[in-house]
Order: structure tokens, then sequence, then C-alpha cells
């Protein structure tokens, strides 16, 4: 088929690779622009753009879809579907109506549960234990279009949601080629979202970072767990940020926010519950084992977080 691709991030790539394995014709990408990254911010392109230009594929990076112009530079392109995936920006109707068979939109959540910007950090930090991809028929509101296929994964108790990221994105790959198959059969199944079941995922803030040690062990494990790899999760060490990438709930027991050990990060939690600090990275330092860290920093139990 004639296909447009809109997508940004890393999580985007396996599905604009997938696309063209399967022989269809991309005739262009729509992404972001370019932005400054890091320390030094280094003006660099989205994961979706360095593939696509490697493949020689035509690169669009408007900062609005909105406008005559660029709906008929789409409809120029005669596309069968446009595809979203991570694309970060709302469709105008104009653009909506414009493909023979519809948008299609990946979403990494079994919809209509966790629609939005966030769905894998927010169904790790929610304790759910499964999770899965979508894909939907666009429509004008926000991931709420008739859905076509599912695919439903197991959420790992130890698993980050940068680990999850990396599977569902393999995993929507898949059910895109699955379902873009169904669409040229004419054989696409479509069931509309049941709203009263729908609950919202927002972007991640960095706001909600700081780990409250009042809540119980699980609640603050899946925040962390959620976080990871940003805006990661932390608390506070000699009014300095000690940032938490992993960790575990502990089997002892004592007062929130009180060191439990000498020789191990094991803090005290609500519900009279605790957690080890597995590996973590102090202000201006770098990421390393809990182990590690004790021994540049000698922590005496008790110590209050």
């Amino acid at each position: 088929m004639n296909i447009i691709f809109m997508g940004t991030p890393e999580f985007a790539v396996p599905c604009l690779d997938i696309l063209v394995k399967d022989g269809h014709a991309v005739t262009s990408v729509y992404t972001q622009p370019d932005k400054p990254v890091g320390r030094r911010q280094v003006l660099t392109p989205p994961a979706v753009k360095v593939l696509a230009q490697s493949l020689g594929i035509p690169v669009y990076q408007p900062n609005t879809l909105k406008g005559e112009e660029t709906a008929a530079i789409i409809a120029a392109q005669n596309p069968d579907v446009i595809v979203v995936t991570a694309y970060g920006k709302l469709l105008p109707r104009s653009v909506l109506e414009i493909p023979k068979h519809g948008c299609i939109n990946v979403h990494a959540s079994l919809l209509p549960k966790y629609r939005g910007a966030g769905p894998i950090q927010w169904s790790v930090i929610n304790g759910e234990q499964e999770t899965g991809v979508t894909t939907m028929y666009m429509a004008q509101g926000l991931d709420t279009g008739d859905m076509i296929l599912k695919c439903a994964t197991a959420i790992g108790p130890e698993e980050t949601a940068g680990e999850l990221h990396d599977r569902l994105s393999i995993l929507g790959a898949q059910l895109l080629s699955q379902t873009l198959r169904l669409v040229a059969e004419g054989k696409a199944p479509r069931e509309v979202q049941n709203d009263t079941e729908s609950c919202y995922a927002p972007m991640l803030s960095k706001e909600m970072a700081l780990i409250d040690f009042s809540k119980p062990a699980w609640e603050v494990h899946n925040l962390i767990r959620g976080l990871s790899p940003w805006p990661v999760a932390y608390t506070l060490l000699d009014g300095k940020a000690l940032k938490v990438h992993r960790a575990r709930i502990s089997d002892r027991r004592g007062e929130c926010g009180v060191l439990l050990e000498d020789g191990a990060l094991v803090i005290g939690c609500g519900g009279n519950t605790a957690i080890e600090l597995l590996e973590v990275q102090y202000e201006g330092g770098k990421r390393m084992t809990a182990e590690l860290f004790l021994r540049g920093h000698r922590l005496q139990k008790g110590l209050k977080f």
C-alpha cells in the first residue's frame, strides 16, 4: 500500500522499519523538528528521521499539520493509509480525512485504558500486571478511535518502563504488520471503545519524581520502575539529589524514611514495609551500585531521608 508514516522517538522506529520490510511504498515521513539535547544543547534529529534518511525516504518536519498547504502536500501523495506512532501531535480533520483507508495509530496500551502520552510509564507506576499495544483508526479525540487489533503482554515484577518500552515497540510493529494486512484485504475489524473504562496517562514531569517514603514499599518500587529511565525517581541526601535507578522490596520493617541497615540502602516505608535501593546516582556523579556508593559514603543506620 501507499503509506505516509508519522512518528518521532525511538519507540516508532520498528514500525517504520517493518513498513519498508513488508514492501509498502512509504512515500514520506513526518516527524517532529530537530531539538536541542543534553547540557550542550546539541541540535539532534528524531530517531525516526535518522532511519528515514538512511532509507532515502523524504522527511517533513512541520511545526503544525494545520493549514491548507500541509493538507495539499499530503493529499498529493495519494496515501492509502497514514500510519501514526508516537508522533507527538494531534492530526486535524483536514488530514484525517485524506487517506483511502483512514489514519491508523499504534498505541502502547490496551485501550481504552491509558489514553495519552505516558501509557507505558503509568501502567508501571500504577502496578499493572498486564499491558500491551492497540492499533486503531484515528478520530479527532485523544486516542478515542475505533480499535482494530490488540496484543497483550505481562509486565515483569522488576521490569522498568524503559525495558517495557523496548518490548512494546517491537510488539507494536508486529501488530501493525498484521493490521495493515487485514486492511489491505478488507477484513480489518472495528471495535468502538467503551469510554467508561478509559483512563488518562499524562506526560511525566520531574516534579513527580521525589520519593515519598510514607507510601508503602510496593508503591515506591512501582514509582522507581515507572520513572526509569526518565525522569528518574530520587530522594535527598545532605540536600542533594540521590537518583534511584533500580530497587527491590525488602522484608525488613522499620520507620518511614529511615535507613535500616549500615551496609545496605534499606529504607523504611509506609505500612511497616521497606525498600532496598540497588542502583543510585548522587548529584553530579555517575550511576553505580548501592554497594559501590556506600564505599564512598559511610551512612549510618538510623539516618533520616
